[in-house]
């Protein structure tokens, strides 16, 4: 019996190990920073769990350090990299944003499944870049202070949640005071949520700026 309860605690705490390596692998799976972040120093909380466990004061510390690593990059890049954007209007049929478009066809389907953006509605078209680099594509259709929404995409490295923030700050310069939203939200409603959205009766969600 005893050497039973002893062998279930071994593959607990092995278990345990395990899953700290496994999320720390995951983590350089993921193309945004942030999360590859989080993801790492969770896996390098539980691995520094394990070595104490097990004694293995070194891999301990190596773990420990970098859970202070992670955590450092993610204060610091809190609310810093909006510093780093830039809102450049440009035309629908500009060539970079055609180019970004057909790149990134099937990730944007992926983002909004159903979407289907008409050419012809697209009146105001927005680059996001992040340190002179593309980083998300906005397509609208401006009447007055109001801008409808028919794409709001971010480019998979920066799906933080900053560029979103960077956009509300933004568009008030730019006089538009009011953003719609009228697409599909199956992927995006977290989203919308999290930037200050309401849902409306007739399915559309509003931000007042």
């Amino acid at each position: 019996m005893n050497l039973l309860i002893g062998s279930v605690k071994l593959n607990w705490i092995e278990g345990v190990g395990y899953i700290g390596s496994a999320l720390v692998l995951i983590s350089f799976l993921m193309t945004s920073v942030v999360k590859l972040r989080i993801v790492n120093m969770a896996g390098s909380i539980i691995s520094c769990t394990y070595a104490l466990i097990i004694g293995s004061y070194p891999l301990a510390l190596m773990n420990f350090a970098l859970v202070l690593i992670n955590l450092r990059f993610l204060l610091k890049a809190r609310g810093a990299s909006e510093k780093h954007y830039t809102l450049v209007e440009t035309a629908k049929d500009d060539a970079v944003l055609r180019h970004l478009l057909l790149k990134y066809t099937e990730d944007i389907s992926a983002c909004f499944p159903g979407l289907s953006v008409n050419p012809d509605d697209v009146k105001d078209a927005f680059l996001i870049l992040h340190d002179d680099a593309p980083a998300g594509i906005v397509l609208g259709k401006r009447d007055g202070e109001r801008l409808d929404l028919l794409l709001d995409y971010s480019l998979p490295p920066y799906r933080d949640h900053s560029l979103g923030r960077f956009l509300l700050d933004a568009f008030p310069a730019r006089g538009i005071r009011t953003l719609i939203f009228t697409g599909p939200v199956e992927n995006h409603r977290g989203h919308l949520e999290k930037m200050g959205f309401e849902a409306q009766p007739d399915g559309s969600w509003v931000r007042q700026l």
